[in-house]
């Protein structure tokens, strides 16, 4: 299969490293102009130079804006004012118990995972509408069906990304326009990578050791058994984006290893 996005401008939310970053080199790859986002102006150029040289020749820019607001994404709308594909990748996660959960950060949590989408979704559907042709994923993760008890605030973000794409796709119906989720299990991206060196350096094991391990306690009902890359939770989102995706649309689909025990 040979994905062509020559001509088609992506816009990929939090895309300074792991899922995002990975996402906006498949698309680059595949002949994209990728526009990566982040919060901070040197990140946002470290990430631009990576595209570039994981894909010589590639078209990419950047554009620092906080999305957890609604002046980022306008901030962004007016650097970019049309796409042809949105990926909705930016997210923020981090364990918390229920009861020690303030207001400020369920809101905070659902300003950056959910109306960041809504915002952006919001913008540039018209446009996609009008040319006959547009693709919208939201990252949503299996914890959108497996609510995790200790990130129920995080659980319920996901859940409500999933239902917000099933309603667009609706929203969206035969306009030439896809919009679905894509549901990642547990990822080996920097930010797991980052949550899991304490125990790396208490029990001097190798990361992937620790992130299996991680994944057989903490997701005992994984068939994969290991951590997914940030290259194969990225694949499933470039063909998601593609030609031969035209008839995929208001589809939760899960790259999470099996972890969610449902047909």
């Amino acid at each position: 299969m040979q994905i062509d996005l020559t001509h088609k401008t992506a816009i990929v939310t939090g895309s300074t490293q792991g899922i995002g970053l990975a996402t906006a080199k498949g698309l680059a790859a595949c002949g994209a102009a990728v526009v990566v986002n982040g919060r901070r102006r040197p990140e946002v150029d470290a990430a631009v130079a990576s595209v570039k040289a994981a894909v010589p020749g590639a078209s990419v820019a950047g554009c620092a804006a906080d999305l957890g607001s609604a002046q980022g994404c306008a901030a962004l709308a007016a650097a970019h004012p049309a796409c042809d594909i949105l990926v909705n990748n930016v997210g923020i996660f981090g364990p918390q118990d229920f009861f020690d959960t303030p207001d400020g950060e369920w809101e905070r949590f659902f300003e950056v995972n959910v109306m960041s989408g809504v915002r952006l979704s919001r913008t540039y559907l018209p446009g996609m509408q009008a040319r006959g042709w547009g693709r919208v994923v939201f990252l949503s993760s299996e914890s959108a069906f497996n609510i995790p008890a200790d990130m129920i605030h995080y659980g319920m973000t996901k859940t409500a990304c999933t239902a917000v794409a099933r309603g667009l796709a609706k929203r969206m119906a035969g306009t030439g326009v896809t919009v679905n989720s894509v549901l990642p299990g547990p990822t080996l991206s920097e930010g797991v990578a980052a949550m899991l060196q304490g125990e790396v350096a208490r029990t001097g094991q190798p990361l992937q050791a620790v992130a299996k391990a991680f994944v057989l306690a903490q997701r005992p009902s994984s068939i994969l058994q290991r951590p997914a890359s940030v290259e194969e939770v990225a694949n499933l989102i470039v063909y998601v984006c593609s030609a031969q995706a035209s008839a995929t649309t208001g589809a939760a689909l899960r790259v999470d290893g099996g972890v969610v025990d449902s047909l």
